[in-house]
C-alpha cells in the first residue's frame, strides 16, 4: 500500500475540514514520526511548479488548498458565464443548507448521501454560502450558513422568508425511502420559492 496515495486520497475527501495529524495516525495505523514524514514528503512534492495545490496546515488541521499565483484563473472561472449556472447538485445543497443553518459538511453529506465537498467549495466561492466557525462534534468541522448574497439571489428579505416545509423526517433519515422523499421535499419547495436563474 502506498501510504503517501493513500494520505492524498484523504486530504481530497475531506476538503476544507482538514485532516490531523492524530487522525491520519490513526487511520493508517502509523507513528508519529512515519505520519509527519508522509506529509513532508506531501508538501516538498506540491511545492513543484507542476502542481496546481499545494498543502496547507491551517487550523491544527492540514489540507489542500489552491496556489495564490493562480488566483487570476480561478476568478475568471467563477465569474466565466458557463460556470455561473447552479447545478442540481448545487441547488439542492444549497437548500439543505438554507433550512438547517448552520450545518456541516458531514450532515449535508448524511442527507444527501453522497460526498458534497465540491459541491460547497463552489457555494462558497460564489459567495452563496460562508464558514461561519465550527461544531462541537468530534473534530470540529467547519459550520456553514447562507449569505446576504443568497437572499438577494432569491429575493428573500431574511432566512425565514424561505417556505414552510412541514413534516420533513430528521436530520438524519435511514430508510432510502425517506431520504428520497427528503431530498425530493427541499427541491421542490427550494425551487419554488422563486424561479431559478442564472447567476
Amino acid at each position: 500500500m502506498n501510504k503517501q496515495a493513500v494520505t492524498e486520497g484523504l486530504l481530497f475527501v475531506v476538503g476544507e475540514d482538514g485532516l490531523t495529524l492524530s487522525q491520519l495516525m490513526d487511520i493508517l495505523e502509523i507513528e508519529m514520526e512515519e505520519a509527519k514524514e508522509i506529509l513532508s514528503q506531501l508538501k516538498e512534492k506540491y511545492e513543484q511548479e507542476s502542481s496546481g495545490v499545494r498543502l496547507s496546515f491551517l487550523g491544527n488541521t492540514f489540507k489542500l488548498t489552491t496556489k495564490k499565483e493562480h488566483k487570476e484563473y480561478y476568478q475568471k472561472l467563477i465569474e466565466n458565464p458557463e460556470s455561473n449556472t447552479l447545478s442540481q447538485a448545487a441547488l439542492e445543497t444549497l437548500a439543505i443548507i438554507a433550512y438547517n443553518e448552520p450545518i456541516t459538511r458531514l450532515e449535508v453529506d448524511e442527507i444527501r448521501g453522497v460526498g458534497s465537498s465540491q459541491v460547497i467549495r463552489k457555494l462558497v466561492a460564489k459567495n452563496l454560502i460562508k464558514e461561519v466557525g465550527r461544531s462541537e462534534a468530534v473534530g470540529r468541522p467547519i459550520l456553514y450558513k447562507t449569505t446576504s448574497d443568497f437572499l438577494d439571489f432569491f429575493g428573500l428579505a431574511t432566512i425565514e422568508d424561505l417556505p414552510k416545509i412541514e413534516s420533513l423526517p430528521e436530520i438524519h433519515p435511514e430508510p432510502e425511502e425517506s431520504k428520497d422523499l427528503y431530498q425530493s421535499r427541499y427541491q421542490e419547495e427550494f425551487q419554488n420559492s422563486k424561479e431559478i436563474e442564472e447567476l
